[in-house]
């Protein structure tokens, strides 16, 4: 009797990362644009960077979904369509939220007064509650079903789509990104993305990362 064939499965629960990364940018929105309203405008720059790379990588991050998990799992998996569907609308809706935290960034970076922080602050941090309760059901009930249904090699598509389609506004941003995806990257496989291996090796000659941006960026955040 031939024994069993176990066809390997993909870990989807590597996304809580890049969901945590979006939870611990929009959470501290306020403290971080507040600190450094009506500052130096390198200091300014730095922040309006920062945010400006989390929202373009918010972007890459559900055009992935969109265009590479979706599709699949409505195939796949037809019992789920509803909340498939429901996933789906949800990124519609984000995109509106997403479409207004930019246009408050870009009001911000042209006057940086107290007034057009609250308003980015406020847009990013109704972004962020959308995010967390889009996060919840999707690790909850996706993630579960994507390891179900989606192979190993249609799973690591993910992060190549992601280093293709995030237009980085600073270098290290790129870093950090390649930091995040390598988990999904699996030693010896040929779905690295271009840069893939020269940002790994800049990590440590940049050490700002999309984790810790307080800190990194401002010096006087202290978080509670």
């Amino acid at each position: 009797m031939n024994a069993a064939v176990t066809v390997p499965r993909p870990n989807t629960r590597d996304m809580l990362g890049i969901h945590q990364i979006f939870r611990d940018a929009f959470g501290c929105a306020p403290q971080l644009v507040g600190s450094v309203c009506n500052d130096h405008s390198d200091r300014v720059a730095a922040v309006a960077a920062y945010y400006a790379n989390v929202l373009a990588m918010l972007h890459a991050h559900h055009e992935g979904e969109d265009e590479l998990i979706w599709p699949k799992l409505v195939e796949r998996a037809p019992d789920d369509a509803d909340l498939i569907a429901r996933m789906q609308s949800q990124h519609a809706g984000l995109l509106d939220a997403l479409t207004e935290a930019e246009r408050r960034l870009d009001d911000w970076m042209q006057s940086s007064d107290i007034d057009r922080g609250a308003s980015l602050a406020a847009a990013l941090a109704t972004l962020g509650v959308l995010c967390a309760a889009h996060f919840d059901e999707e690790e909850r009930r996706v993630l579960p079903l994507a390891a179900e249904h989606i192979s190993v090699e249609e799973w690591a598509e993910l992060p190549s789509h992601a280093m293709r389609s995030f237009t980085v506004h600073r270098p290290w941003c790129r870093v950090a990104l390649a930091m995040l995806l390598s988990d999904q990257i699996r030693p010896g496989t040929s779905n690295r993305p271009p840069g893939w291996l020269a940002a790994r090796a800049g990590i440590d000659r940049h050490p700002m990362s999309l984790h810790a941006p307080p800190r990194c960026l401002t010096g006087k955040i202290q978080r509670a």
